[in-house]
């Protein structure tokens, strides 16, 4: 029956994937779902394996999944580094779409690593690859903490690494989730997670790379005739004939002199003061549009004389290779459906065909196994304070032997001394 199930699993995903490769339209350059035969198309290095922190890499679909047939690697070892490539042919994103996907499931309470990939150009010695090699791009989650929740976007340009200006955020939870990236010709790019778009921006504005087109004019000053106010006082309004004369107080009409006052003893009774209900304040013209507001004066913009255009600025190097070089304090990311094409459409339709068939599935999986996590903990939380309870009776029996020898050896000595 087990076998059964498996055949039809892996004809599910061959229909599956075949009629993926019909619908692309464009070219895929690299695709690896990770199914069997994966490690002969993949290298570990031996980065940080003579220091004993090399890390490995596991083939399975993880502790809970919406197809446990469906298997990625997942990193294993904690507090260990992580590094393993794949070559492809090589090929350039001039004068083409370029497109960057894979899923992660970020199963464990990571506290604090990398979990993105790389891609790398030129010659790569595959056995030696890690933290120091070269890169011409970097994309995925870096989580440290609660604070730190960072997605990592890289390009690499005359062969200085440029992070992308934004804060970008990663997803947080520990179900499957798409990270693409699309760069196109005109050095626009989207970023999308689960297809749906979070991020859109040009390599002139988002990068540090090139010096801005524009600048503004340091040397421009405000014209002398320029009006900035928006509202003036009203110069026809004049002020009402004996408004100033009105008292701010006047004495209270319903104060009466006590009978008892003496004016020779208690001085000149003057009844109390109240606020003017005629009184307006100081009196102000009223406020009305300016007629020759010309609205807030702006600093303006002028091209920047140190800029000088490249129309190849979201060309990479020619690209080879792809890697997964991280470092993790808890292990257990899988790494899955890594897909390098020129094609927006193909990388959507694997995304529907993968993410959104197995999404509800792999939710109920997680919730399931999130149940049994919480009752190993409680049991064992329970044998815990058992354990605990255990010992402290033991102690208190102990403690109480001890004092009882005590009170014996006492008594033995006081009836010593009275037989003497």
């Amino acid at each position: 029956m087990g076998r059964l199930r498996d055949g039809r699993a892996f004809l599910h995903r061959a229909l599956v994937l075949s009629s993926l490769l019909l619908l692309a339209s464009g070219e895929i350059f690299f695709e690896e779902r990770f199914d069997d035969g994966w490690d002969s198309r993949w290298v570990k290095s031996d980065w940080k394996k003579s220091q004993g922190q090399a890390g490995t890499f596991r083939h399975t679909a993880g502790t809970y999944s919406g197809d446990p047939d469906d298997k990625g690697i997942q990193t294993t070892g904690d507090a260990k580094h992580f590094a393993i490539s794949a070559k492809f042919p090589e090929f350039s994103n001039k004068d083409r779409t370029l497109v960057i996907q894979y899923s992660l499931k970020i199963e464990q309470d990571i506290e604090c690593g990398g979990a993105y990939i790389k891609l790398m150009s030129g010659y790569l010695n595959q056995k030696k690859f890690g933290g120091d090699t070269p890169y011409s791009f970097m994309f995925g989650p870096d989580i440290c903490g609660d604070q730190k929740k960072k997605l990592h976007l890289i390009l690499s340009y005359q062969g200085q690494n440029y992070p992308i200006k934004k804060d970008l955020k990663c997803e947080a939870d520990k179900l499957t989730h798409f990270y693409t990236f699309i760069l196109r010709p005109d050095a626009t790019y989207s970023i999308l997670i689960d297809n749906r778009e979070r991020e859109f921006g040009s390599m002139y504005t988002d990068w540090d790379i090139l010096p801005p087109r524009k600048i503004k004019d340091v040397n421009a000053k405000k014209p002398k005739d320029w009006d900035d106010r928006e509202y003036i006082e009203d110069p026809d309004q004049v002020k009402p004939e004996g408004y100033d004369s009105i008292p701010k107080q006047i004495p209270d009409p319903k104060d009466k002199k006590p009978e008892s006052w003496d004016d020779d003893e208690d001085g000149t009774w003057k009844p109390r003061m109240i606020p003017n209900p005629e009184y307006k304040g100081p009196w102000k013209r009223k406020k009305i549009k300016n007629p020759n507001y010309k609205g807030k004066w702006k600093t303006p913009w002028i091209d920047n004389p140190e800029f000088e255009d490249d129309p190849d600025l979201y060309v990479l190097r020619p690209l080879q290779y792809v890697g997964i070089e991280v470092w993790q304090v808890k292990a257990g990311s899988v790494f899955d459906n890594i897909l390098i094409c020129d094609d927006p459409d193909y990388a959507r339709h694997v995304v529907d065909e993968t993410f959104a068939a197995n999404k509800e599935a792999e939710k109920e999986a997680f919730e399931g196994a999130e149940k049994k996590r919480k009752a190993r903990e409680e049991e064992e939380a329970r044998r815990a304070r058992e354990e605990g309870e255990r010992r402290r009776r033991e102690r208190d029996r102990d403690r109480g032997r001890d004092r009882y020898r005590d009170r014996y050896k006492r008594h033995r000595h006081y009836d010593y001394h009275d037989e003497l």
